[in-house]
């Protein structure tokens, strides 16, 4: 109990300091103004200039680590009004500008909800604004009522309310490792009180834990059915996705060094999309917003000093431009030493 508490103590104080600590001068603005439209709509360029609930997430995140409280405030108003129109007071995932109506799957994603919900508790707490506060609280509620699955013991976060479970999949049920979003979970539960997000925390560790025992890489989807495996009909990749959970990790100050040596040593030869089977790359990730989250690992791991051309930022493709900064944000506040 004292060390659940102490990890929820902890994550709070970094929704009002290390979340809210500044970017490197400029990066938001850069950001910004390649990646965020006036009204508040948050665009990947790379996806056909779609917009997603992890989108609109990522850039309500990025918006409060900058102090930028307008466009925290419009990126909140596009996600409500175009996003947040489930019954169930979760977010549609994905928006296409090309499309009437514009939703084109009403299906949410767990991620890009604990995203929108982790963004505005730290709003809510930078800027003594209860209103985000509720609103954080109102969406964790919606997402364990549709999305928490308890299963032998063990409480998983399902990828979204439909098309993941026993009854979807023959396969099922199916997770994504990467929708963990770890440092959200505990800020989470200090807001629900509902501890069941400490267990999806947990059940998250195991599985990668387990997965790392097993000298596999944490596949984009997993099958949990038996002894967790590349789930069914998608590449047995560690891919887009995936690459995400060292970042998350090391975020959540979760980066022990058993559970990430399967990331560094994947990426020893260079950061890259990797085979889980073979453990053979099948595509090279050489931007910038990637490569760096091979250098935190051997910052967070090793003290070694982050390359002077990953410490500036320069937008390219909205994901690892993305990823870049939530990267460099947490070197500064968690690793400072090796910047």
């Amino acid at each position: 109990m004292r060390k659940l508490l102490a990890t929820i103590a902890a994550t709070m104080m970094l929704l009002t300091t290390a979340l809210s600590a500044s970017l490197p001068d400029g990066a938001w603005e850069l950001y910004r103004q390649k990646f965020v439209t006036p009204e508040g709509r948050v665009i990947d360029d790379a996806n056909g200039g779609i917009s997603h609930s992890e989108s609109q997430g990522y850039g309500l995140l990025l918006a409060c680590l900058a102090g930028d409280r307008s466009s925290f405030a419009s990126i909140f108003a596009f996600t409500r009004t175009e996003l947040l129109i489930r019954d169930d007071g979760l977010a549609a995932w994905r928006w296409d500008p090309k499309a009437s109506p514009h939703v084109t799957d009403i299906n949410n994603a767990s991620d890009g909800d604990l995203l929108i919900a982790e963004a505005l508790a730290c709003a809510g707490a930078r800027w003594a604004m209860p209103a985000y506060t509720a609103a954080a609280r109102q969406i964790a509620r919606s997402l364990a009522k549709v999305a928490l699955l308890k299963r032998g013991g063990e409480t998983w976060l399902m990828p979204g309310a439909v098309g993941f479970s026993e009854k979807d999949r023959p396969d099922g049920p199916v997770v994504n490792p990467s929708y963990w979003v770890f440092e959200a979970l505990p800020a989470l539960a200090q807001l629900t009180g509902d501890q069941s997000w400490m267990q999806v925390q947990a059940s998250g560790l195991k599985l990668l834990d387990t997965l790392a025992r097993a000298k596999m890489l944490a596949p984009d989807w997993v099958s949990i059915k038996d002894t967790p495996r590349p789930a069914d009909g998608f590449p047995p990749q560690f891919g887009y996705n995936a690459i995400r959970i060292p970042l998350y990790l090391m975020r959540a100050g979760l980066a022990d060094k058993a559970r990430m040596e399967p990331f560094r040593k994947a990426w020893a030869g260079g950061t890259a999309v990797i085979d889980v089977k073979t453990g053979n790359p099948v595509e090279p990730l050489p931007d910038a917003g990637y490569r760096i989250l091979a250098a935190a690992m051997a910052c967070a791991l090793d003290k070694t000093p982050i390359p002077a051309e990953l410490k500036t930022f320069q937008p390219t493709a909205y994901y690892p431009s993305t990823l870049h900064l939530l990267s460099l944000s947490m070197l500064r506040e968690r690793y400072p030493q090796c910047m």
